[in-house]
């Protein structure tokens, strides 16, 4: 075989690979929120806080699987960090247009929209909104069983931010505390670490078990979705995170409890 005959498959195996390439290049990213329903489209004309915003079509939604602080409401001053979350929320998303992601219910009983939510116009970067207030530390994650589509995605998201000091991760705002330091009195939501110390059942409707904490008043409410968790052994070092009211924390979905390494 000539020179000539010998470099053919060569040229035909690099041009094989080019093509591989230039193909895989151009595959569009994998969308997280794959599979999940695709919903209402419209325009962001208003940002109520950094979790819940107005289309133009007149639907309210609520971003599903997190926590931002709440705005003033009858007489209430807004919470702690309101102001800088919803600005958040507002830079990314104000006049843009979106569409809504559904993965479980898709209306509360305020018939808002229950949705992740991502941008389809181009007037700036595509975003996921959920998982970037989340990524910019705007907002805390936080699971309900009827709306748990994607919400795994995001609990790395939040360390990372925690780490980052990224928005209001930057101060005390948000700190966890250890469970027997949360003041007795404390009510809202919360993010705290613990160690187990048992378990006892609960005689309240829809609650699998109370699970009791080292050191601490404050109860763990294992819900009905989240009764997987009434097998923790003691001793298992935890991060939790729920409602708080009269030093019991509702735990409503599995993914509201991390477990952690033992120091």
């Amino acid at each position: 075989m000539d020179e000539a005959g010998r470099r053919a498959p060569i040229r035909k195996f690099v041009i094989f690979a080019a093509a591989l390439i230039v193909a895989a290049c151009g595959r569009a990213p994998s969308d997280p929120l794959e599979g999940l329903a695709v919903g209402e489209r419209g325009r962001v004309v208003r940002v109520i806080d950094g979790d819940a915003l107005v289309l133009s079509t007149g639907q309210s939604v609520r971003l599903i699987g997190i926590e931002a602080p709440a705005g003033p409401s009858r007489g209430r001053e807004g919470e702690a960090g309101f102001e800088e979350s919803k600005r958040a929320l507002e830079d990314m998303a104000l006049g843009r247009e979106v569409e809504l992601r559904y993965g479980g219910l898709t209306r509360d009983r305020y018939d808002r929209a229950l949705a992740h939510v991502v941008t389809t116009d181009t007037l700036g970067p595509k975003y996921w909104l959920n998982a970037e207030m989340v990524k910019r530390g705007a907002a805390r994650v936080r699971v309900y069983p009827d709306t748990a589509a994607a919400n795994d995605l995001l609990l790395p998201l939040e360390v990372a931010a925690r780490e980052e000091k990224a928005g209001l991760w930057k101060g005390r705002l948000w700190a966890i505390t250890e469970a027997d330091a949360l003041p007795d009195t404390f009510q809202g939501f919360q993010v705290v670490e613990a160690v187990t110390s048992g378990m006892q059942g609960s005689d309240f409707r829809g609650v699998s078990c109370d699970v009791l904490l080292e050191r601490s008043l404050l109860v763990l409410e294992i819900e009905s979705a989240a009764a997987a968790l009434c097998q923790m052994d003691p001793d298992t070092r935890i991060r939790a995170r729920g409602y708080v009211r009269n030093l019991r924390m509702e735990i409503t979905h599995p993914l509201n409890v991390e477990i952690l390494e033992a120091p």
